[in-house]
């Protein structure tokens, strides 16, 4: 291809995005990767462990990023958000506003700005278990590797990270910039977001501090998270000696999410696998309407079904509250099968909140569903999407939907050169 081409845009840089922008860059196409957050990675990152393997998702990510690293093709814009979409001649013109790190690549990460910095606000990577400071790496493995300041944390006039850096990468004037990138397709796959469970206020969360979501366990687990990978309550840091996990928590529900997120059901499962290999002496019960693990799952499912101390009830949990006796929490429902009121006392309860298309800061020229997923007519040639912000999805199907989408954008874009 000749090298005046215009580049494939890729929106979102979780696994979707990256895999798109790396198989089209390695096909031969200039890629822009645009990602909102500081650093790449997207939900897989806060993730412990994939099912059905139950293997952490640092390797595939590394071995993504440094392909990233290697491929000039592709260029990387973060901490930027699209602002509008427009139709040309031979493809897109996208308006990106990209907002200022306030660190320049100077940064070598060695962390002495953190070292002075005094404002601390919660960390919104581990849904707020813990702390971090103004200024911050994204997560330890974070790429690229390169610290960013939160201003709207920062002390008024306070220069305390700028005094203490010996590269002079702290650049606090920096202002936000706006930029025009013409594109032959454009592919967008900004993944999804968590159910905010404080809507669910019959479920106990926020309440109490022993009821997190599953995206808040995943971190929990995680060797990288807040407990350093140990399952513990949050309110005073003991092992649980119960744990039950509450299904469909404002899915398929018409007040919340009318749909299924189709892969609560194998998360919790595989959730119910790291309380049983940290805490084996406790209990683990799983409320369902339906277990839905399909296709290859489905010997996942059995497996786990096999294991001690995991007991899956079929019934819908009306309420959590607290018992008055013992002081611990309670899980009210309704055993399906029997039609019996249970209630079952827990340490921790881990609520499965389904998945929230990332679509609400995209431009309006995008189609959205009933629900907020993107559906994009087929008769829109150029613009394609992948991911989560597409359907619900676990991250191998991710992968495949996403190879996809950019193989029909590398298509665009050899058809567009034809017609050049």
């Amino acid at each position: 291809m000749p090298e005046t081409r215009l580049p494939i845009a890729v929106i979102g840089g979780g696994m979707a995005g990256m895999t798109a922008a790396l198989e089209a860059a390695e096909a031969g196409a200039q890629v822009v990767l645009i990602e909102r957050e500081p650093a790449l990675g997207g939900r897989v990152a806060q993730l412990a462990r994939y099912f059905p393997k139950l293997c952490p998702p640092s390797c595939g990510l590394e071995i993504n990023f440094r392909r990233i690293k290697q491929n000039p093709r592709i260029r990387i814009l973060t901490r930027a958000r699209v602002e509008d979409i427009t139709a040309q001649p031979g493809g897109y013109r996208l308006t990106v506003l990209v907002e200022p790190r306030y660190v320049n690549q100077a940064c070598t990460a060695c962390g002495k700005c953190v070292e002075v910095c005094p404002a601390e606000v919660p960390d919104p990577w581990n849904y707020g278990l813990s702390k971090r400071r103004a200024v911050y790496l994204p997560y330890p493995a974070a790429f690229p590797f390169q610290f960013v300041i939160d201003r709207s944390a920062c002390l008024s006039g306070c220069r305390a990270c700028q005094d203490a850096c010996p590269y002079g990468a702290i650049e606090l004037t920096e202002q936000p910039k706006q930029e025009v990138i013409e594109a032959a397709a454009v592919i967008v796959a900004t993944g999804w977001s968590p159910y905010d469970a404080s809507r669910l206020t019959h479920l106990g969360f926020g309440r109490f501090p022993d009821v997190i979501t599953n995206a808040m366990m995943e971190r929990l687990a995680a060797p990288d998270g807040p407990t350093g990978g140990r399952i513990v309550r949050p309110s005073d840091g003991k092992e649980p000696r119960s744990v039950v996990f509450v299904q469909c928590a404002g899915s398929r529900d018409e007040n919340h999410l009318p749909y299924c997120s189709s892969v609560c059901c194998a998360a919790s499962l595989k959730q119910a696998t790291y309380v049983r290999e940290q805490c084996p002496d406790a209990e683990v019960t799983i409320f369902y309407i339906d277990i839905r693990t399909p296709g290859r799952l489905e010997d996942f499912y059995q497996q786990v079904l096999n294991g001690d101390r995991i007991r899956l009830i079929k019934g819908k949990v009306a309420k959590v509250e607290r018992s008055a006796e013992t002081g611990r929490l309670v899980a009210v429902a309704e055993d399906a099968l029997s039609g019996r009121k249970l209630t079952v006392e827990a340490d921790l309860i881990v609520l499965a909140t389904g998945i929230v298309p990332n679509s609400q800061d995209l431009p309006p020229v995008l189609a959205r569903d009933p629900f907020g997923f993107l559906a994009i007519p087929p008769s829109e040639k150029g613009i394609y999407v992948a991911g989560c912000v597409r359907r619900p999805e676990e991250v191998a199907a991710t992968v495949q939907d996403a190879t996809g989408a950019a193989l029909r954008a590398y298509q665009c874009l050899v058809r567009s050169l034809a017609h050049a």
